[in-house]
C-alpha cells in the first residue's frame, strides 16, 4: 500500500463541520486534507434531484440569529445571497388542518378544549421566562412541560409533536433542549434560504480551501485510523496518509470502528443513541396551505411532519411547482431504512394527498423521491451538559467535531459551524506548537 506523507491536519468527513474546520485551518496556513467517503460534499446538506431540479435531500433553513453561520457566509461573500421570507406554522391533528400562529388561531384550535387553549396560550407566552433560573439540564422535558401545561395538553399535543424527533427516548430528553429550541424557532419567523441553494455554500467552502493550498477528496473511504509516535495514520483503500493531527467529524460509533485499539480506548463512549431520518420530497403541481412547518398528529400517517419548502425557497427554483418534504425520525434499525424507496414514496404520496384532499390529488404529484440518513440527531440526555467534549481527545493527536458536542444548542449548520471553528482554532495552535508549516 502506498504511503503518503502529509504534514499538517487530516479531516475525516466532508460535511459542514469538516469543511469549516478545513477552511479555518487553511486560513491559518495549516496544510489540510479533507477526506469524504461519499461522492458529494456537504453531509446532510448534500443535494439531491427531483423532476430535473436540484434540491437538498433534507430540508434546511437559516435563521437571523445564526450568527456563526452568517459570519462564515460574510467571509465567503455569500451573505447577500440569502433570501429572507416570513414563514408560518400549521398543525394537522386528527385529520383537521389548522393555522397555528396567532391568538385567534389558538382560540379556533378545536383539538384542545377552551380551558386548555387558554392555558396553552398563557404558558407559551411566558415559557422562556418560566425557564429562567431553573436547572433544566437535570429535568426532563416531560416533567417540566406536563406540570406547566397540564397532563391533558402534554399527552394530546406536546408529547406527540415534540417527541416525534426522538421516539421512545423522548422521555429522557432534558428540558433545556426544548428551552433552547424555543429560543431559535417560533411559529411565525423570518427564515432564510441561499439563492444558490446549500450547494453554493459547500462549493464556496471547497474552493476557498483549495485556493489556500488545501486538498479536498471525495470517494475517499477511510478504513482505519492509527496513532503513531509522531502523528496519525489514516488508511484508505489504496494508500495511507500520515499527518501531524487528525480531526474526525463522523459519528462517534463510526469512529470507534475505524480507530485502533489504543486510540479507541481514549474516545468518548460509542453508545450515544442517534436518531436517523427518512425524508420524502414531493414536486407538486399546486401548493398546500403555505405553512413552512406543520406537525402531523393522529392522522394515520407514517410521517410526523410536513415541510412546505417552497413557502421559504420560492417556486421559481422548481419550474414554478411546489416542493414539499415529509419526514420520519426513527432508530437506525427501522425497516424503513431497508425498504424499497419506491414503495415508501407510493405510500407517503397517498397519505399526503389524503391530508390535503382539497389541495392536491395523486395526479398533482409530479415526482417523489425518498432520502434516508441513519445518523442525524444524537438524543440528548439529562446531565449531558457535564459530559460535553471540547473536541480534544486527551493524550492523543485526535480531535472530534460531531453533533454529540452541540448540546444544548439545536443541531443546525449554525451550531456545527461554531463548534468547527472552535476546534479549528485549538488544532491550529497545536499545529504551530509542533512546528507544522
Amino acid at each position: 500500500m502506498i504511503s503518503q506523507s502529509s504534514t499538517g491536519v487530516t479531516v475525516i468527513g466532508g460535511g459542514i463541520a469538516g469543511l469549516v474546520v478545513a477552511y479555518r485551518l487553511a486560513q491559518r496556513n495549516v496544510p489540510v486534507t479533507v477526506l469524504e467517503q461519499g461522492t458529494q460534499l456537504g453531509g446532510l446538506g448534500v443535494e439531491g434531484e427531483i423532476g430535473g431540479h436540484p434540491i437538498e435531500r433534507f430540508y434546511h433553513c437559516i435563521m437571523p440569529s445564526d450568527d456563526a453561520l452568517l459570519e462564515l457566509l460574510d467571509d465567503l461573500g455569500l451573505r447577500e445571497s440569502i433570501e429572507w421570507r416570513s414563514t408560518t406554522m400549521g398543525m394537522l391533528v386528527d385529520r383537521h388542518r389548522y393555522p397555528f400562529n396567532t391568538p385567534l388561531d389558538l382560540l379556533r384550535f378545536r383539538a384542545l378544549s377552551i380551558l386548555e387553549r387558554v392555558r396553552f396560550g398563557a404558558v407559551s407566552v411566558t415559557l422562556r421566562y418560566l425557564g429562567r433560573g431553573k436547572d433544566l439540564d437535570h429535568m426532563t422535558t416531560e416533567a417540566w412541560l406536563s406540570e406547566l401545561y397540564g397532563p391533558a395538553v402534554w399527552a394530546e399535543l406536546l408529547k406527540p409533536m415534540l417527541g416525534a424527533k426522538f421516539g421512545d427516548a423522548f422521555s429522557l430528553v432534558p428540558a433545556r433542549y426544548i428551552y433552547e429550541r424555543l429560543g431559535r424557532e417560533k411559529n411565525v419567523a423570518v427564515r432564510g434560504y441561499p439563492n444558490g441553494g446549500y450547494r453554493s455554500i459547500v462549493e464556496a467552502l471547497c474552493q476557498a480551501i483549495r485556493d489556500r493550498g488545501g486538498i479536498v477528496e471525495t470517494s475517499a473511504r477511510v478504513t482505519a485510523v492509527t496513532e503513531t509516535s509522531s502523528g496519525v495514520e489514516v488508511a484508505l483503500d489504496d494508500r495511507v496518509i500520515t499527518s501531524d493531527f487528525l480531526v474526525s467529524t463522523v459519528p462517534i460509533p463510526v469512529l470507534h470502528q475505524l480507530a485502533d485499539e489504543s486510540l479507541r480506548a481514549a474516545l468518548p463512549p460509542a453508545e450515544h443513541t442517534y436518531q436517523g431520518v427518512v425524508n420524502a420530497a414531493f414536486l407538486l403541481r399546486k401548493p398546500l396551505d403555505g405553512h413552512y412547518w406543520s406537525p402531523v398528529i393522529g392522522c394515520d400517517t407514517e410521517f410526523d411532519g410536513v415541510i412546505e419548502m417552497s413557502a421559504l425557497s420560492g417556486t421559481h427554483r422548481y419550474g414554478d411547482h411546489s416542493l414539499v418534504y415529509t419526514m420520519k425520525y426513527t432508530t437506525r434499525d427501522s425497516p424503513l431504512f431497508s425498504e424499497d424507496s419506491d414503495a415508501i414514496a407510493a405510500r407517503w404520496t397517498s397519505q399526503l394527498c389524503a391530508l390535503y384532499p382539497d389541495r392536491i390529488a395523486s395526479d398533482d404529484v409530479l415526482a417523489a423521491k425518498v432520502f434516508a440518513a441513519p445518523f442525524v440527531e444524537p438524543i440528548p440526555f439529562v446531565g449531558q451538559s457535564q459530559q460535553i467534549s471540547d473536541g480534544h481527545v486527551p493524550n492523543t493527536r485526535l480531535s472530534i467535531a460531531t453533533t454529540t458536542q452541540l448540546y444544548p444548542d439545536v443541531t443546525s449548520w449554525n451550531s456545527s459551524t461554531r463548534l468547527a471553528e472552535s476546534v479549528a482554532q485549538r488544532v491550529a495552535t497545536d499545529a504551530v506548537s509542533v512546528g507544522t508549516p
